[in-house]
C-alpha cells in the first residue's frame, strides 16, 4: 500500500493506473477510522480495481476551533486498517498543502440550497467547506466511483447534487449506516462518550424508530412527533439539538407530493454530538 502526502506523487500512479485502464474507486475521511469506514472500502473495492482512501482533517468545515483541535488523529492505526482492508494508496495531505494560501483566499464551491437547509442552518460554513475539499480531492484522484456512508444523510445528498450540477463523471455509491449491535449508528465521535453515556446513546436510533414506526402506522402529524421525541431523549439524558422530518428527495417540508421522509436526528449526550437518519416510505391512499 502506497501512502503519499502530496498530489505529484498521487497524480503520477493515478496516471499510471488510468493508462493501464484501472477502474479508480475513491474513498474520502478524515481518519480515525472505525468499521462504518472499513464497509465503505469493502463496497469500493466491489466498485474500482484500485482503492485510494484519503485521510484529511479539513479545517474548511469545522465552525469551532476547539473542535477542529479536539478531532482525534489516529493516522497509524488508520493506515494498518487499511492496509489489512486491501486499500492500494492513501493520500494524507496537510492543510498547508490543500490550502497553499490559507482558507482566507481559498477558491471555494458551495451548493445552493441544500447548504443553508438543516444542520446547514445550525453550522453556517459547513457544507461549504465540504463541498470545497470533496471537490479538490476528486480532481487529484479522479475517481470512476467514490463511496459515503448514508450516515451523514444531508451530506450524501449534497455530493451527489454538487456531481450531477457540475457534470463530473463520478458515480457516487450511498453505503448503508453500519450499527454497533445495540443499534448505534458507528461513529468517530462515540469515542468521546464516557461508559454511562455509551448505554445510554442506543436511545437515539430506538427513539428514531419509534418516529418511523408512527409515520407508517398513518401518523402525520409531525410537529407532535418532533416534540414527543424530543422529550424522550432529553428524558434519557441527552441534549436534543434537532429533529427533522422532510422529503427524502428534496429535504424540503414534506407535502402531499412526497414520496418518503427522512427522519434526521441530532442530538448532544456529553461532549459528542450524536446523529442518526432513516427513510420513512409514504403511502398515500
Amino acid at each position: 500500500m502506497l501512502v503519499v502526502n502530496n498530489p505529484l506523487p498521487l497524480r503520477e500512479q493515478i496516471g499510471q493506473w488510468r493508462r493501464e485502464g484501472r477502474a479508480i474507486a475513491f474513498v474520502p475521511t478524515m481518519g480515525n477510522l472505525h468499521q462504518g469506514h472499513l464497509t465503505l472500502v469493502d463496497e469500493a473495492r466491489r466498485h474500482g480495481e484500485k482503492v485510494v482512501v484519503s485521510i484529511f482533517v479539513n479545517p474548511m468545515q469545522f465552525d469551532k476551533a476547539e473542535d477542529l483541535a479536539n478531532y482525534p488523529r489516529t493516522l497509524e492505526q488508520d493506515c494498518a486498517a487499511l492496509e489489512a482492508a486491501g486499500v492500494d494508496l492513501v493520500f494524507t495531505p496537510t492543510p498547508e498543502i490543500m490550502y497553499p494560501e490559507g482558507l482566507a483566499s481559498q477558491t471555494f464551491v458551495e451548493v445552493p440550497g441544500i447548504s443553508s437547509l438543516l444542520e446547514g442552518a445550525l453550522r453556517p460554513g459547513h457544507f461549504r467547506g465540504v463541498s470545497t475539499v470533496v471537490t479538490k480531492l476528486f480532481n487529484l484522484v479522479q475517481p470512476d466511483v467514490a463511496c459515503f456512508g448514508q450516515k451523514d444523510y444531508q451530506q450524501l445528498a449534497l455530493i451527489r447534487k454538487m456531481v450531477a450540477d457540475m457534470a463530473m463523471p463520478i458515480a457516487i455509491v450511498g453505503v448503508p449506516t453500519v450499527r454497533a449491535e445495540d443499534g448505534l449508528a458507528l461513529s468517530s465521535r462515540n469515542g468521546y462518550l464516557t461508559a454511562e453515556e455509551r448505554a445510554i446513546a442506543p436511545e437515539l436510533a430506538r427513539t428514531m424508530h419509534w418516529i418511523a414506526g408512527q409515520i407508517a402506522g398513518g401518523n402525520r402529524d409531525l410537529a407532535a412527533l418532533v416534540a414527543t421525541a424530543s422529550a424522550r431523549l432529553d428524558e434519557a439524558g441527552f441534549r436534543t439539538d434537532a429533529i427533522d422530518i422532510v422529503d427524502a428527495d428534496t429535504l424540503e417540508a414534506a407535502s402531499a407530493a412526497s414520496q418518503r421522509l427522512v427522519i434526521l436526528m441530532a442530538a448532544f449526550l456529553g461532549k459528542a454530538r450524536l446523529i442518526d437518519n432513516c427513510v420513512a416510505p409514504l403511502t398515500h391512499p
